[in-house]
């Protein structure tokens, strides 16, 4: 089993940053609109979306993985 290292995180970091610059780059009204929807929700929304997002994306590296 091939532990994670800080490496694999900075890599993840810098993907995330790729993902959400071309999203911004290729349609910024939506993501405006998207943060503006994200502001009017209310926390329990937003923690609810958070969890299964960090639920999924380890679910994901872990299948990556194995």
């Amino acid at each position: 089993m091939r532990s994670v290292g800080f490496g694999d995180f900075i890599v993840g970091i810098g993907l995330v940053l790729v993902l959400e610059g071309v999203l911004f780059m290729a349609s910024p009204e939506w993501m405006r609109s998207a943060m503006k929807s994200a502001l009017s929700s209310p926390d329990n929304i937003l923690r609810a979306v958070g969890l299964v997002s960090a639920v999924l994306g380890l679910i994901l590296v872990w299948l990556v993985r194995h």
